[in-house]
């Protein structure tokens, strides 16, 4: 199976400015070298604390932000620095869906009118073909035919979520980014949202970017999780693998904390100290300062790269017996 997304050594800094001049004292490194790999028709959660870099890595990949440094190749094509002329095609082929539903919708247009908007820009589609078609989507998003007229405000915020939906899919896309698009709803309305679009990707053979920091829900969608930390992929692996065998100390961490619902099961929580913070010293491990392992010297002094310790399954770690000799001091 062909891979529809690549990124490659991904990089996206901000200036941090002070003084009198503005002038640029540092970078704020948001996404610092990652890169990941997603198969066409598959589900790769990201995932991490607030602040770890998954949005910002989503919105360098619809070119919302241009990347500092890196590759990102979408069908085969690299669209790291594509023109502007050209975004237009690349937005038809890659939608994104907000975490915060009621935001993202245009208060003053109906429902018709934010569905039909993208058939608009991107197929000239108007009157009764656009009519005909937003009717379609909204069917299949779970929205009834008496909504068309209807705005934004007068929905639940589930439904406002379905809106949304409904215009990614207006333009038929093949790679949908994710940003929690249920962390802002309640549970019971999380599952209808997920079972959809475990739907829709079934039915129109989708590619999802799943952004998320709930375990839970990324376990139950995803076929693939890359855990990050302070802008750094620090494992990869197979969804299973990841829940079953965590190899990183902050995921294991992650995986500790998940609530047991059986009672019989006693599980140790590993605590993190700390709060995530982007201070740390850029030679050493990002996650040196917080982790519950027993630290080695190379903990403080270099970075430890993304080793694949076993097949599809990769490890920042300089405490892993699979990690070079020579890295490990």
């Amino acid at each position: 199976m062909s891979h529809l997304l690549e990124v490659n050594n991904l990089r996206k800094y901000f200036p941090v400015r002070g003084g009198l001049l503005n002038r640029r004292l540092a970078d704020f490194r948001a996404v610092d070298d990652v890169s990941f790999a997603l198969q066409e028709g598959k589900t790769l959660g990201l995932v991490g604390e607030s602040g770890s870099g998954k949005t910002t890595i989503g919105k360098c990949i619809l070119r919302l932000l241009e990347p500092t440094a890196g590759q990102i190749l979408y069908d085969g094509a690299d669209i790291t620095h594509i023109k502007a002329r050209d975004l237009r095609r690349l937005r038809s082929e890659i939608q994104m869906i907000y975490q915060a539903p009621a935001a993202s919708l245009n208060g003053r247009m109906t429902v018709g009118q934010i569905i039909g908007e993208p058939l608009w820009i991107h197929e000239s589609l108007k009157g009764d073909a656009a009519r005909s078609r937003v009717l379609e989507l909204m069917h299949v998003v779970g929205l009834k035919e008496e909504h068309y007229y209807r705005y934004p405000h007068e929905f639940s915020g589930g439904q406002q979520q379905r809106i949304g939906i409904a215009r990614a899919l207006a333009v038929q896309p093949r790679l949908i980014v994710l940003d929690e698009p249920t962390s802002a709803l309640d549970v019971s309305v999380q599952a209808q949202i997920l079972n959809l679009l475990q739907d829709l990707q079934d039915q129109f053979d989708l590619t999802y970017l799943f952004i998320s920091h709930d375990l839970g829900v990324v376990r139950y969608m995803c076929d693939e999780v890359a855990l990050l930390y302070l802008g750094k992929i620090v494992e990869v692996a197979q969804t299973e693998v990841i829940f079953e065998a965590p190899k990183h100390p902050y995921t294991q961490a992650l995986i500790s904390a998940i609530p047991e619902p059986d009672p019989d099961i006693q599980r140790e929580e590993i605590i993190i100290r700390g709060d995530l913070s982007h201070s740390f010293p850029q030679h050493g491990c990002p996650f040196a300062p917080r982790c519950h392992a027993e630290k080695l010297a190379t903990c403080e002094t270099a970075p430890p790269p993304l080793i694949e310790i076993e097949q599809l399954h990769q490890v920042a770690c300089h405490l892993h017996p699979a990690m070079p000799v020579s890295l490990k001091g």
